[in-house]
């Protein structure tokens, strides 16, 4: 009564609705993702598909992995849900993130019994920020789907890279090169279904360089999944 919720997006007040922090006005603008959708990035067609079709926003990526998969697209409220959560600690947000991919059944159950595995920071990242945010979405959405879905952090980031934001496409692939590693006494089990997660599926490039290296250790069943796409 005091302190109110305030949406995350308008700033308005939160009052009902699905979420808590996401005022009804603003989730009526959450664009869900369904198919048909690329299945390298899982970015949605729209209108009627036939045959194979190139997918602007994964073209050239050459996925070490099967498939991927978002959530939502990565506009209004989803974007400001994103940016509070990875740049001003806004943990409260999980459990409206969890409601978003609640919202997602079949998602969930493609998800179900798999071990996800959460995209690393640079340690100094994470020092100076608390927390990854890639495994915080990993543990809530190991949750979410249950049916022993588990979170392993089989990868580290082997070098400081900058920011992604505002490189091209090239650029970002240059710059991810030898960036992550497997774990130090991570296992590797070939027939088990493994899910890289990230908060955001932007060119592929950190997911794919994340995603060869599992293909080296002997990861044959991989997919990739995000919360957003944009």
């Amino acid at each position: 009564m005091v302190f109110p919720p305030v949406c995350v997006h308008c700033r308005g007040l939160v009052e009902t609705g699905p979420y808590g922090h996401v005022c009804e006005a603003c989730a009526d603008r959450i664009e869900f993702v369904a198919a048909p959708h690329c299945s390298t990035c899982g970015h949605p067609f729209y209108g009627a598909v036939e045959g194979e079709r190139m997918c602007p926003h994964c073209e050239g990526l050459a996925p070490a992995y099967r498939e991927g998969r978002t959530a939502v697209l990565l506009k209004g409220p989803v974007r400001a849900l994103v940016h509070e959560l990875k740049y001003h600690r806004g943990l409260h947000l999980l459990a409206d993130i969890a409601a978003i991919f609640r919202a997602r059944p079949e998602l969930l159950d493609w998800v179900r019994g798999a071990v996800l595995v959460p995209v690393p920071l640079h340690p100094r990242k994470e020092r100076d920020r608390g927390y990854n945010q890639s495994r915080l979405l990993a543990d809530t959405l190991a949750a979410a789907a249950g049916g022993g879905t588990r979170v392993e952090a089989l990868l580290g980031r082997a070098v400081d890279t900058p920011s992604q934001t505002g490189f091209d496409r090239q650029t970002r692939r240059d710059n991810l090169k030898n960036a992550f590693a497997l774990a130090s006494g991570a296992a590797i089990t070939p027939g088990q279904h493994y899910l890289l997660v990230d908060d955001v599926f932007t060119t592929g490039s950190t997911l794919n360089s994340c995603a060869q290296v599992l293909r080296h250790a002997g990861c044959l069943n991989l997919d990739v999944i995000t919360l957003g796409h944009g």
